[in-house]
């Protein structure tokens, strides 16, 4: 199973917008527990899952999921 991780950015899209697991699942027409769920990594979605996921967020997919981990926020920033 290891090599068939993916990294998810849910839970960080959801706070800056200020969206509760509840109000997101409602929205994909999905339990909130899977919500929750995909935020630990304990399910990886289906692709269509992901698109919707991405869509909800209107962001391309690949921001909110990834085969390799995320950097964590706030290292490695990059000034412009």
């Amino acid at each position: 199973m290891s090599g068939e991780n993916v990294y998810n950015r849910i839970a960080v899209l959801r706070v800056e917008r200020g969206v509760s697991r509840r109000q997101l699942a409602e929205a994909l027409g999905v339990h909130y527990q899977t919500i929750g769920y995909l935020e630990r990594g304990e399910y990886s979605p289906s692709l269509h899952l992901a698109l919707r996921i991405a869509e909800y967020f209107e962001v391309p997919v690949e921001v909110v999921f990834s085969t390799t981990p995320f950097p964590r926020i706030g290292s490695a920033e990059k000034s412009s």
